[in-house]
């Protein structure tokens, strides 16, 4: 067994005065095989993070939940673009709003929200860019299996 250091277990008492809060906590921590403790945090962060950054949600998907922008592509889809253009972070921002067809202010939100998130942000990247490798060789050897 490994224990991560990095790692600080707080414990706060909660009182839910709204009227089936609590339940509805219940509810879709059942629903995601989570402990109640669990899926409360991961809500109460999930919505500090979408208060610090108008116009990022967070999505389930087969990967997990993950930053996306609320009328367009995940965060880690946006990033790549926005690193790759040379020139200023205004020319950065202005050429990935117009190859994605988003706006400034959406790309501005990725920006800013990768700023913070940097770590998180470059290992989903990462991981997409495994499986994206992955799934090529394995299209590019039945493809050659199945040929001829």
């Amino acid at each position: 067994m490994t224990i991560d250091y990095n790692v600080v277990m707080t414990v706060i008492s909660i009182r839910f005065k709204r009227l089936g809060v609590y339940e509805r906590l219940k509810r879709s921590a059942a629903q995601r095989d989570e402990s109640i403790s669990s899926a409360g945090e991961r809500l109460i962060d999930e919505g500090l993070r979408m208060e610090a950054h108008p116009g990022i949600i967070f999505r389930a998907g087969p990967t997990g939940r993950r930053a996306a922008l609320a009328t367009g592509p995940d965060v880690w889809e946006v990033v790549p673009m926005l690193q790759g253009p040379s020139g200023s972070l205004e020319e950065r921002i202005a050429a990935t709003a117009e190859q994605l067809w988003l706006t400034e202010r959406q790309v501005r939100a990725v920006s800013r929200y990768y700023a913070e998130f940097t770590d998180e942000i470059d290992a989903e990247i990462a991981h997409n860019l495994q499986v994206s490798d992955r799934e090529l060789a394995a299209w590019e050897n039945e493809r050659r299996l199945l040929s001829g």
